[in-house]
């Protein structure tokens, strides 16, 4: 169990201690991955496929290079699987958890970290919202487990449809996109009912965030109690959630028209489904980009515009505390405001009759144009170590980056250097939002105390 104290009493910051408890968890992860008991042929999996293996389960992202179901044992889905739940949850909540359960108490450098692993404001119950987080999860995987169950067991048997229903709940809840049913992700259920509606859910769900989650939940029960109206409901919601849930719903179905349009006649994706299977599964495109995985089309048959659409909802990705990747709902909302604010000459921006503050502002700005400047970057390393065509080496580290998991049939003929690229872009992708914030929402150890005289710089 990770001793907070000793980490915060070196003095460590949030910046430096949440990514090194995910590498440490990597490590960990994939040094058991390479032992023969995790591989379903009894034999040991060289260090590099482990890597890779548990890079992308602690980051909840999905891309691999050996099929899940096939090549490892169960004890070995068993490891992803932990690892994956981990991911999702972040370590510092995981190692709050334990610290809960065993009585332990906590410090006020463990409560300064598990709030900045959240992102939480300080006046937040850390501890009460922890609980209600773990309790949430596991409610909300368990009843996902059982819904899938109905379909799973009769299909696969009591023990291995029950294995690849929890598997399949905690993967979608975290937005993590593996499954252990076989090689062609959920494609063969994209007419099934149950799969595609149980796998949409638990992935918003995990999307939306955990204080969207608490915030609902509060209002509805306040609106019972007082019997207010749904719109008086609605009005009673935070601001962050009305933006969360108005931004999530219009890129959900905004997304979902844009592929039924684009891919209505393309035979290799909905070309040849009924109305009823283009609507559902182009719903289920626009989901499933925003950091899930799972696929239900063969994404190289995308259209070139499918394609570009992809990657922006890729790199946009969930909403914050959640257990979604990508910059985030709201931080991509701020940045469209900065603009809007400059174009109209507006002082302030106002969300909601309420004002964003300059350093939210400066904020959204600087985590875009980081996660634009590292996805340029790898684009580029990929390129010249992988030489394959531009839109899938940018296909494939947008998703990394973006924790999503969907590739247009690259990862498993990346070379070495492919693969560490990969592997570096899943980490930054996990922990570089996450550490920037942080990072971000501390005063500078330096601050401009001199005032200069405005200089004159002509821009644009």
């Amino acid at each position: 169990m990770i001793d907070f104290s000793s980490l915060t009493s070196k003095k460590l910051s949030p910046t430096h201690i949440i990514p090194a408890s995910f590498l440490l968890t990597i490590i960990i992860g994939a040094v058991l991955l390479t032992l023969p008991f995790s591989s379903a042929d009894g034999t040991f999996t060289d260090f590099l496929t482990a890597l890779f293996t548990a890079t992308t389960s602690v980051c909840v992202t999905g891309l691999v290079v050996v099929d899940t179901f096939a090549h490892w044992s169960f004890f070995g889905q068993l490891i992803i699987l932990i690892l994956v739940q981990m991911g999702g949850l972040g370590m510092i909540a995981m190692a709050s958890m334990l610290m809960l359960i065993t009585h332990k108490k906590f410090s006020l450098g463990d409560r300064l970290l598990l709030q900045d692993s959240f992102n939480l404001s300080s006046g937040t119950k850390l501890l009460k919202f922890l609980t209600r987080v773990i309790k949430g999860t596991f409610i909300t995987e368990g009843i996902g487990a059982v819904l899938y169950s109905t379909v799973f067991i009769p299909q696969f048997g009591v023990l291995k449809g029950l294995w690849i229903s929890i598997f399949n709940a905690v993967s979608a809840f975290c937005n993590a996109g593996m499954d252990v049913i076989g090689p062609n992700s959920l494609m063969n259920y994209r007419s099934n009912p149950t799969v595609m509606i149980v796998t949409m859910l638990l992935i918003v769900l995990g999307g939306l965030g955990f204080v969207v989650w608490f915030d609902i939940l509060h209002v509805i029960k306040e609106a019972f109690l007082k019997r207010f109206s749904p719109i008086t409901a609605i009005k009673r919601l935070s601001e962050h959630s009305k933006l969360v849930l108005c931004f999530t719903l219009t890129l959900i179905f905004g997304g979902m028209i844009i592929f039924l349009l684009t891919e209505w006649n393309n035979s290799e994706t909905i070309g040849s489904l009924s109305l009823g299977g283009k609507l559902v599964n182009s719903l289920f495109e626009s989901i499933t980009l925003r950091t899930a995985g799972f696929t239900t089309v063969p994404q190289e048959g995308l259209s070139v515009a499918s394609c570009l659409v992809s990657y922006i909802f890729m790199f946009i990705g969930g909403s914050p505390v959640g257990t979604a990747g990508g910059v985030k709902t709201v931080t991509v909302f701020l940045l469209f405001m900065n603009v809007r604010s400059y174009v109209r000459k507006e002082n302030e921006n106002v969300i909601f009759n309420r004002r964003v503050s300059v350093d939210s502002m400066r904020k959204a700005a600087a985590v875009v144009f980081v996660s634009l400047f590292a996805t340029l970057i790898l684009t580029i390393l990929l390129s010249m170590v992988n030489p394959v065509p531009m839109e899938d080496a940018l296909f494939e580290v947008v998703s990394a980056c973006g924790t999503v998991g969907l590739s247009r049939g690259l990862t498993s003929s990346l070379n070495v250097a492919g693969r560490i690229i990969i592997i570096i872009a899943m980490f930054l992708g996990r922990t570089g939002p996450i550490s920037m914030v942080a990072f971000f929402s501390r005063a500078g150890s330096s601050k401009n105390n001199i005032k200069y005289s405005d200089g004159v710089f002509y821009v644009g």
